[in-house]
């Protein structure tokens, strides 16, 4: 199967998903007093990333979440491309009065790893606000592969260097490293198949025309429940509670092996005080509800609220880690 790389479409049910989201958790905008410091003009979040996919469906939950609670509009803006540096580049050159926001993932600390200098500085740009959620990655494959078990999935791909192709949602994306650090591990050689996008990508995993994915758990569980794909792992070092007879890729053939993603929300630096701690507050509220709370896990997500300085310093950590696993497996630009 060969894949196209250059198949994006949107996904109706992960719209679907946010409504839903929505509708669960109660989120009619109130009529309080917007945030202090803030003018009237809606507040944007700028998602680096396609339409539909899982930073996107977060960051919609989110806006929902600030409208509420700050009776102030907040928007939605999609600009993905180059590993979500469009995106990031975008707020870091944004004035920093509160009214742009980044929903960034752990592949907003790959950039400078992957493409060397960039025109803002991951940590010293941002102010974070808080991180929101985090989720393991699925081994997924579609149903035509002959493997039921990560190890059968290794097996095949050594006997066919190159054959199998795995999406993701672009170069030096979170998803890819989740990949190529697979590939380092278990000694396999699956073709990288880089898209704008994770919604691209289960389109085409769907119908085939790529085999396998380390995807999103939001992106496909439902596919996974419906049978249309097959699940063979879990990236994190525990099994997830939303599909518990699905193991770790630590053992299920790949010891020692561990990756997840989180999203937070990040504003430019400098920002007020103020507006950093308001923003945390109603989004701490927003996303403890029991509502909010059953609509993540419904989809596979885990409620992570962190303070600015614990976001601050995950994100150090993580810049730190995964720059050396990028390093040493020699990850390059396509």
């Amino acid at each position: 199967m060969k894949p196209d790389s250059s198949t994006i479409t949107s996904s109706p049910v992960r719209r679907r998903q946010v409504l839903q989201w929505g509708t669960a958790a109660g989120l009619a905008v109130s009529t309080k007093v917007g945030a202090q410091g803030l003018s009237g003009r809606p507040i944007r979040i700028i998602v680096p990333a396609a339409p539909g996919g899982f930073t996107d469906i977060v960051a919609r939950l989110a806006s929902i979440r600030l409208s509420a609670g700050l009776g102030q509009q907040v928007v939605v803006e999609n600009r993905q491309g180059a590993g979500s540096t469009i995106g990031a580049d975008h707020v870091a050159k944004s004035p920093a009065d509160g009214h742009t926001l980044l929903m960034s993932s752990t592949t907003h600390v790959l950039g400078q790893a992957v493409y060397g200098k960039l025109p803002y500085d991951p940590i010293k740009s941002f102010a974070p606000i808080a991180k929101l959620v985090e989720s393991a990655y699925i081994l997924v494959v579609h149903p035509q592969v002959k493997a039921n078990h990560t190890r059968e999935l290794i097996a095949l791909a050594k006997s066919q260097p190159e054959a199998i192709h795995f999406g993701s949602s672009g170069n030096g994306s979170s998803q890819h490293l989740t990949g190529a650090l697979f590939n380092a591990m278990a000694g396999t050689q699956l073709k990288h198949v880089p898209y704008r996008g994770s919604s691209g990508v289960t389109t085409d995993l769907l119908a085939g025309t790529i085999e396998c994915s380390f995807a999103g758990v939001p992106n496909v569980l439902p596919f996974v429940q419906q049978g249309k794909l097959r699940a063979l792992g879990v990236t994190t070092a525990k099994r997830i509670e939303q599909l518990p007879d699905v193991p770790t890729l630590a053992e299920s053939g790949v010891p020692g092996y561990e990756a997840s993603i989180w999203l937070a929300l990040l504003a430019p630096a400098g920002t007020p005080n103020e507006i950093i701690q308001r923003y945390h507050a109603e989004l701490s509220k927003g996303f403890a509800t029991p509502e909010s709370q059953k609509a993540l896990f419904d989809a596979g997500v885990s409620p992570a609220i962190s303070s600015p300085a614990e976001t601050a310093e995950l994100m150090v950590k993580d810049m730190q880690r995964w720059s050396k696993v990028i390093r040493d497996i020699g990850i390059k630009p396509d």
